[in-house]
């Protein structure tokens, strides 16, 4: 996903590009995001500096291809939990008081009141990623598998670990749902002191539900553990999901820095975008934004000339 978006920026600015893709990668993390471009949401435990990164991602996206669903976040408690809405409302902005049954008539007298971030929006990440893709091809971009020549900007997540030695892995788990009996038009966030989740609608009655935050390196399957904390939690929003269909589960690594913020680094000859933990496509744009700035005007003399 990095990569895409900084071969696009770079492409834009006319820079020759070509996209490395090794034949045995693993799928990245990216595949299993939720695709919300919700940076007020996010500011709960981001810095104000991962907020800023996001603030323009819904028009990136719109901009490059995305179908992006621009209905806001709404976020809601049990009623044990409404603490927790006062807690997340001082810890964000961009949010008004709102009865979540007059925005979601299916969550009509399930909770008393929510919080709504109204200029938030979300999106199908694999196909706003296909988009990209399609996009670069059609400007001429090259993919193959290697080898890489030029000057590389490594985009890989944690398989660029071995040049990033602050870079940890955080393993995320999801489920994508079939509830047809739930008409959710918004991304849902649901608080909850233990596990707090996300259900993001993909339309036609397919929801993603996620994510968990493990501090663990290890690869493999979605646990059962996971799978029952996420399934309760969207039962608690909205009781159809007791009957949905389970149409997919997925777990990934996600590359995350020690200060949890997406950044640029440069090492051992490459340039890395890289640590983007939970923010992956609300940072990636303004990243590779900035990076093709920088290096439109490394490479101007040589361009030039």
């Amino acid at each position: 996903m990095a990569g895409f978006c900084a071969a696009t920026a770079l492409a834009e600015r006319g820079l020759p590009v070509e996209v490395i893709e090794p034949e045995d990668a693993p799928d990245p993390a990216s595949r299993l995001a939720g695709g919300m471009l919700a940076p007020f949401c996010e500011g709960e435990t981001a810095p104000e500096t991962v907020v800023q990164m996001g603030l323009g991602a819904a028009d990136w996206w719109e901009a490059h291809g995305a179908d992006v669903t621009r209905r806001g976040t709404l976020v809601v408690a049990p009623a044990r939990d409404a603490a927790e809405l006062g807690r997340f409302a001082r810890a964000t902005r961009g949010h008004d008081w709102a009865d979540p049954g007059d925005l979601e008539p299916d969550l009509a007298g399930r909770f008393a009141r929510g919080l709504f971030f109204s200029s938030e929006a979300h999106m199908d990440p694999r196909a706003a990623l296909a988009r990209l893709r399609d996009r670069l091809v059609a400007r001429g971009v090259r993919f193959h598998p290697g080898p890489a020549a030029g000057r590389i900007v490594d985009c890989t997540g944690m398989a660029a670990a071995a040049h990033l030695p602050d870079l940890r892995a955080v393993r995320g788990e999801m489920l994508a749902l079939y509830a047809p009996d739930v008409a959710i038009t918004r991304t849902v966030r649901l608080l909850h002191p233990r596990f707090p989740c996300y259900i993001v609608p993909r339309g036609g009655g397919h929801y993603m539900v996620g994510a968990t935050m493990v501090e663990s390196a290890r690869p493999g399957p979605v646990t059962a553990r996971a799978v029952m904390e996420l399934l309760s939690a969207a039962y608690a929003v909205h009781p159809g999901f007791a009957e949905a269909e389970v149409t997919e589960t997925g777990a990934g690594l996600r590359p995350a820095f020690a200060d949890n913020i997406p950044a640029i680094r440069r090492t051992g000859g490459r340039i890395h975008l890289n640590g983007m933990y939970r923010h992956g496509f609300l940072a990636a744009p303004a990243l590779a934004e900035a990076l093709a700035e920088e290096l439109q005007q490394e490479l101007a003399p040589c361009v030039s000339s």
